[in-house]
């Protein structure tokens, strides 16, 4: 399934997208307000949503807000320098290839949904950039997973801009500051379920400014794959349904051109993943 959060009437609903249409499951399950509590389900929840899809009623997809899938209820989970060309492409910060995962985290208050607009207001420094990212949402919790059983533990799949002030981040050394402000985590447009996607590894993460491509990897780049980024964080800490884990960025990001160029107030960037869609959102 591909579910949604979308606002009708000024009320977010969630939703499953069936073609040019979507399906409204709180019409039929009107308790139903946030995506979280039906991941917390696991597969009864998504059996439940299945049976009740032709009773729901149908609106056209072009007819309603799309909003973030859902708002994490913790921070978003990070992985830094997780694509081995983006370690390198920074000329004047000569990295090696990290031994185990760089984890960091961004703020629930830096979510943000398709179409919702990137404030570079919230980055005195004047060097935002973009960062596509595949997101892994957690459906079944669990601490100590070992990484054989991390698909176990997988929901699905959205799409993360890990948007950074740049500056930010190098002055404050911890990433939080430059990776957490404001409007800095624009999330969506769907969580796919792992059901859908046959071979993750096999999907290509592309993001493009204003029209122009700059990045385009597959996921199976990744210098630690997803079983790894689980096993690593549940080693230390309970995974809980609705985590969601951004697993890294391509080369390609604004930092690394030559000289950098940052996003600025009139660009759009959209991020795109083989069967999850396009995340698209404008710079204010």
């Amino acid at each position: 399934m591909k579910l949604v959060t979308f606002r009708d009437s000024g009320t977010d609903r969630v939703g499953v997208v069936l073609g040019d249409e979507i399906a409204d499951l709180s019409a039929v399950k009107p308790e139903l307000v946030d995506m979280v509590d039906l991941i917390a389900r696991g597969d009864g929840g998504l059996a439940a949503a299945g049976d009740r899809i032709e009773r729901a009623p149908k609106l056209p997809s072009t007819d309603v807000e799309l909003r973030a899938p859902f708002i994490p209820r913790k921070n978003v989970m990070a992985v830094g320098r997780n694509y081995r060309e983006h370690i390198h492409e920074i000329k004047d910060e000569p990295r090696p290839v990290p031994e185990n995962p760089i984890i960091f985290t961004k703020p629930p208050t830096s979510v943000i949904g398709p179409g919702e607009a990137i404030d570079t207001a919230n980055d005195p420094s004047g060097t935002t950039d973009y960062e596509g990212e595949l997101g892994v949402v957690i459906g079944p919790g669990g601490i100590r997973i070992r990484a054989e059983d991390a698909w176990d533990h997988v929901y699905g799949y959205t799409i993360v801009n890990d948007v950074t002030a740049r500056a930010l981040q190098r002055k404050h050394g911890q990433w939080l500051i430059g990776k957490g402000p404001d409007t800095f985590c624009p999330m969506g447009p769907v969580v796919v379920t792992k059901d859908e996607i046959a071979d993750v590894s096999s999907l290509w993460v592309r993001t493009s400014v204003n029209g122009e491509e700059r990045q385009a990897a597959p996921v199976s780049d990744m210098v630690f794959d997803i079983p790894t980024l689980i096993a690593t964080l549940s080693s230390v800490m309970t995974l809980e349904p609705g985590d969601v884990i951004a697993t890294g960025t391509p080369a390609g990001v604004g930092m690394g051109m030559e000289p950098p160029v940052f996003l600025a107030p009139g660009d759009v960037v959209e991020v795109s993943i083989d069967g999850i869609g396009t995340l698209t959102n404008p710079v204010i």
